[in-house]
């Protein structure tokens, strides 16, 4: 498949929208390895003042985790994928944890306890299972994932070595949307950079609404027209302007 074309030059016109994990951040081997870097964080704080506040990060982390990272230097944050999310002006909005996460939560962690080097992520509203370190357990873990959503009711996102039991609710695509119906959002031409599965809905959103998905990696089947090799090529990118 061959590689997307590099995405247009920053410009005052845009409302930016960036992933964290393999976006913002090299995925490490633990969610927890991955940790505060001021000349990153230094630069979004720039992008931000650039941007009039049209900055957003847009993550399957928590809201909380995010703000550990980044020290604060994004201030609108859509965390666990949509459920929560800040708006510019800081007003906080979640969707209420499902009742039958408990169950599944429960499931998953009987099976992190059998599987050394599975990880178990409790976000309050939605329960994940990272096995990037025994990825020989995926077929597994992803038939249980699937066995939980249709027992529960609840939503199953697959990821890069994780999947995740979600309250049913908002998407990162709808937490774009409702980011660009807010200020000072409203009325820029939406760009949003990702790299997994997760961020399609967010690539089709943008794309539809007459901005750019950008897609993180390596080529594959996606929604996004433009792309960028890696991490390295997303901040080099984001420095340019």
């Amino acid at each position: 498949m061959m590689p997307l074309r590099s995405p247009n030059p920053l410009s005052r016109d845009m409302a930016l929208f960036l992933d964290l994990d393999g976006t913002l951040a090299t995925i490490a081997p633990l969610p927890s390895d991955v940790q505060p870097n001021s000349e990153r964080n230094a630069l979004l704080m720039r992008l931000r003042e650039f941007l009039d506040g049209r900055l957003a990060v847009v993550s399957g982390r928590t809201i909380f985790d995010v703000d550990r990272i980044l020290n604060g230097s994004v201030i609108a944050v859509a965390g666990t994928h949509g459920l929560e999310r800040r708006s510019a002006s800081g007003e906080i909005h979640r969707t209420p944890p499902h009742p039958r996460l408990a169950d599944a939560r429960n499931a998953l962690a009987a099976l992190a306890r059998t599987r050394a080097g599975s990880l178990l992520e409790d976000k309050g509203a939605s329960v994940a299972l990272h096995y990037r370190s025994v990825p020989q357990a995926e077929d597994e873990i992803r038939a249980l994932g699937r066995n939980l959503a249709e027992a529960t009711g609840l939503s199953l996102q697959e990821g890069k070595m994780v999947i995740e039991l979600r309250t049913p609710g908002p998407g990162k695509g709808d937490a774009i949307a409702a980011f660009m119906d807010e200020a000072p959002f409203k009325g820029a031409r939406p760009v949003f950079l990702g790299d997994d599965l997760t961020d399609e809905h967010g690539f089709e959103l943008v794309e539809c609404a007459g901005g750019e998905g950008v897609l993180v990696g390596s080529p594959r089947e996606t929604h996004a027209s433009r792309g960028l090799t890696d991490v390295d090529a997303v901040l080099a990118w984001l420095s340019d302007y």
